[in-house]
């Protein structure tokens, strides 16, 4: 079986980290049978974001934009970036697929006489699978849904809510990463689902523990990932804990903002804003914490749940959240308190670090879960099978 993947988040050479999940399933596609090729939609434009930063910002940006390698091979996996232009995301995001169409069709039909490949998969319904749609392949489309198209870009304007539909319309399967996400897709036109959950990978041993109690939070400092009530949380639990630590891991617009209410408690000496790492050393420094916090909003999935649990820490998220109830229920090692709630949050870290047994139980528990629930191996497996049943349709 031959699949062609495109995908606006994936890893670049100024941001390997960037869509980190899409080449991970990508890779376990490859390991469970498939033989697939990546193409990147690329907007060799800097960021709004830049633009307010300063001018020298908008030129680091566009540098490191435009001097994106066109071709790559990551973890043996063939990867083409197709550059596109657009307008600035804000007002515009639901129409990045057409504008992306025309790169998109001459690098498919491109790829298809020298990969004659059987399926697309696109992650997202905006840009990549409306782009998919509008470049008239024959081939079947399924779509992976992360969030975004069911959080933001439908709700966001009719535009955008119209391209969606018209994505999902399109595929002959719909994959989603949580029941919830399903659920949300089908609302919005998606007429077949089927729940394809990500991974982590699985650690042989546990790794050495920090040198002191952490907390730590792994992923993009916005504001929905809600790093504010952990530190918040750090300050009701400061007296009783402490050599207690917090530690981010990850950048973003919020990073100032944390950094300046992590000086308002007094608490800039117990506080690492470690930026953004390297895969690898992102999931070392997560793995050696004591409890991995994110009670994030509009949390379709949460990798970084899992990678945390995988190796033996205990998560917590927030109630009522497709991503963080779909792994509480899948075992234990993940525990849920109310969205927005750092009472609520100091609460459950206390229970957790007063009795070292009970936490290391809770580790035990996590990987557990992790290992029976959430492995590359099973992505891989059933992202495979998702493939035959589109087919097959």
């Amino acid at each position: 079986m031959k699949v062609a993947i495109v995908a606006e988040f994936y890893p670049r050479a100024a941001d390997p980290v960037l869509g980190i999940w899409a080449h991970r399933q990508a890779v376990a596609a490859r390991d469970a049978g498939a033989d697939v090729r990546v193409l990147v939609l690329h907007r060799p434009l800097p960021p709004l974001a830049s633009l307010k930063s300063g001018p020298r910002a908008t030129v680091r940006a566009a540098r490191r934009a435009i001097a994106q390698p066109l071709r790559t091979e990551l973890d043996g996996i063939e990867v083409a970036y197709v550059p596109y232009i657009s307008p600035p995301r804000p007002q515009s995001y639901g129409d990045w697929g057409r504008w992306a169409t025309p790169s998109a069709a001459v690098a498919l039909r491109a790829l298809h006489r020298r990969f004659d490949f059987d399926l697309v998969h696109a992650h997202n319904a905006v840009p990549a699978g409306d782009a998919v749609r509008h470049a008239r392949i024959t081939a079947p489309l399924v779509v992976s849904v992360h969030g975004g198209d069911v959080f933001h870009t439908a709700p966001g304007s009719a535009r955008g809510a119209g391209a969606v539909r018209a994505a999902f319309a399109h595929a002959r399967l719909v994959l989603a990463n949580s029941a919830g996400i399903a659920q949300r897709a089908r609302d919005l036109g998606a007429r077949t689902t089927r729940v394809v959950r990500l991974g982590s990978d699985l650690p042989a041993e546990r790794a050495q523990p920090a040198a002191a109690p952490t907390i730590v939070t792994t992923g993009h400092v916005i504001e929905r990932k809600r790093h504010r009530d952990v530190l918040d949380a750090l300050a009701l639990l400061r007296d009783r804990y402490p050599s207690l630590r917090y530690l981010v891991i990850g950048d973003g617009p919020a990073l100032e903002d944390l950094r300046q209410r992590a000086a308002g408690h007094g608490l800039s000496d117990r506080v690492e804003l470690a930026g953004q790492l390297a895969p690898e050393a992102a999931l070392r420094r997560t793995r050696a914490a004591s409890i991995f916090a994110m009670p994030s909003s509009d949390e379709a999935f949460g990798v970084a749940y899992v990678e945390a649990m995988a190796g033996w820490v205990p998560a917590i998220g927030a109630r009522g959240e497709p991503g963080p109830q779909e792994i509480a229920a899948a075992g234990g090692g993940m525990w849920l308190v109310e969205p927005g709630d750092p009472q609520a949050l100091a609460a459950r870290i206390d229970a957790l670090l007063r009795d070292a047994r009970l936490l290391r139980a809770a580790g035990d528990a996590a990987r557990a879960t992790a290992a029976g629930a959430f492995s590359w191996a099973r992505c891989g497996a059933a992202t495979v099978a998702a493939y035959e049943e589109a087919l097959g349709a």
